[in-house]
């Protein structure tokens, strides 16, 4: 079998402004730990308009209107700066208001959990019915809504999820158990948020790519949460939810979870089931995370900048077998934290990037990008986490330098030529290696890049398992539109023909013993 394909990709954002305060961890933790605090007076005055999201570079790269390398025209702070022209939607996806985004949880929502007020409704449908990928069936499940009260008295009386829009309750999400701690309004509220995430970048996904959704036969949902209940918290599953929205009926699927390292892991093993002629159609998926809304808010209120952790963020890409034309993943040149490697950074950059450059007997310097966690600098170095891509690049050319392949002096340049600035929300999984390869699907296309490694890495500790962290890395390679390995075929009649001689000259040698 000849190698998977990337045949296409989309990446979505949804503006989010009242679920950082009243969803992200940051901000409720403080609200149960000092609800007079000062930064909780202050964080309505440091939200975004959704006109501001929509124009921000780091957010129009993500989309697809503007190339990572554009981005470095565009000095920093970002968040002072707009690009012009800057719309919507995109090649890759769009950027979702609020307001149409809770419309989606309403549409995605299987089991009458989400309940919307009549009017606000009623002014979301009407947008919702002007969006290009909401058809008929999807639009049917947006229904009239219910009375503001009946909304208050779930939320105050049943324990329901209050949702907001422009400080306003216009709905609540409602549990669905009664004492299953993993069917509480919370923890429903983030689940519908990643399948609404992860529905719209399945749906991106068919209408930017001609895809028809009948022949996706494999779904891999990749994100951080986990849907179940007592009796099994992961039990999932996302994939299968997702694909069903989307009018797969052919799929089946799974959920894969790795922290930040789970969208690498996922597109390795959607790369292999195609390899392996298990599936010829395998989509890999995941929806966004409101826990990490805001995540860095103090430090940007502190700061006087917007709070600019209000995205969330989805993305999907389908692996096909080969068609002589999309970059293949290399499945033979896989890097990995193995549980031996150990946790410096030495011993991580090792393993994921030197060892499968080995294996295809390769230099650093053949490839010509290298996508890890690409974290927006603009949301981090206030935080004091610096910057995380250059930091990165920073390591993989010092051990560049060790290998004999780079000199010294080029370190300080390297992420120049072989990285790029990053653009990625603070999602957790959604900045890790993947935001690059729908970029790197048109290079390649456009045959101005011949190699590029994804590399995922996470943080196997927080879960409190174990003290390892993670990561795999994978390489693509330009499509040379022949096929990368053959299978000879031997006949019967050429078999017994090679015993024979094999046996005449055995018999040869025994002789002349």
């Amino acid at each position: 079998m000849s190698y998977a394909v990337i045949k296409g990709t989309s990446y979505i954002l949804a503006h989010t402004p009242d679920m950082i305060i009243h969803n992200g961890t940051t901000q409720t933790m403080e609200r149960l730990s000092n609800p007079a605090s000062e930064y909780l007076k202050k964080i309505h005055n440091h939200l975004r308009s959704y006109e501001e999201v929509v124009s921000y570079p780091p957010n129009q790269v993500y989309i697809g209107k503007i190339t990572p390398e554009e981005l470095r025209d565009y000095v920093m702070p970002w968040y002072d700066k707009v690009v012009e022209g800057a719309e919507r939607y995109s090649k890759f996806g769009e950027i979702m208001p609020q307001d149409e985004f809770i419309g989606l949880m309403k549409i995605v929502d299987a089991f009458d959990l989400v309940s919307l007020e009549k009017n606000f409704s009623k002014q979301v449908k009407q947008k919702l019915t002007n969006h290009p990928l909401m058809n008929e069936n999807l639009m049917a499940k947006l229904k009239e809504g219910d009375d503001l009260e009946d909304i208050n008295q779930a939320i105050e009386q049943y324990h329901a999820e209050a949702i907001y829009h422009e400080n306003q309750v216009v709905g609540c999400v409602k549990r669905a158990h009664e004492v299953d701690p993993n069917l509480n309004a919370h923890i429903m509220f983030e689940n519908i948020v990643v399948k609404a995430t992860g529905v719209l970048s399945f749906l991106h996904l068919l209408d930017k790519n001609n895809i028809d959704p009948q022949a996706i036969e494999y779904v891999i949902e990749c994100s951080e949460e986990a849907c179940g209940d007592m009796n099994q918290r992961g039990g999932g599953n996302f994939a299968k939810a997702i694909a069903e929205m989307g009018g797969a009926v052919n799929a089946t699927g799974s959920d894969t979870r790795a922290f930040c390292a789970a969208p690498t892991h996922a597109l390795i093993e959607a790369a292999a089931l195609v390899k392996a002629g298990v599936y010829e159609n395998v989509v890999v998926v995941a929806g966004g995370a409101t826990a990490k809304l805001g995540m860095n808010g103090k430090d940007h209120v502190k700061k006087e900048m917007p709070i600019l952790e209000d995205i969330l963020g989805g993305f999907a890409v389908l692996v096909s077998k080969n068609d002589g034309v999309n970059p293949i993943l290399r499945t033979d040149l896989l890097g990995r934290h193995t549980v031996g490697t150990g946790s410096s950074p030495q011993a991580v950059i090792t393993s994921l990037i030197a060892a499968p450059l080995d294996k295809g007997d390769l230099k650093i310097t053949d490839v010509d990008k290298y996508s890890v966690e690409m974290q927006n600098p603009d949301v981090t170095k206030p935080a004091g986490a610096g910057d995380v891509p250059e930091a990165n690049y920073k390591m993989i050319a010092a051990l560049g330098v060790k290998r004999g392949e780079l000199e010294r002096k080029d370190v300080p340049t390297f992420g120049l030529k072989h990285g790029m600035p990053g653009w990625a929300p603070t999602q957790g999984h959604i900045p890790s290696g993947v935001p690059y390869i729908g970029h790197a699907r048109e290079a390649f296309l456009n045959e101005e890049i011949q190699r590029v490694m994804i590399v995922g890495k996470g943080s196997l500790f927080l879960a409190r398992m174990t003290n390892q962290f993670d990561g795999v890395s994978i390489i693509m390679e330009k499509n040379t539109g022949a096929q990368e390995e053959t299978t000879a075929t031997v006949s019967e009649a050429d078999i017994k023909a090679m015993i024979g001689e094999a046996m005449r000259n055995l018999a040869s040698h025994l002789l002349q013993e």
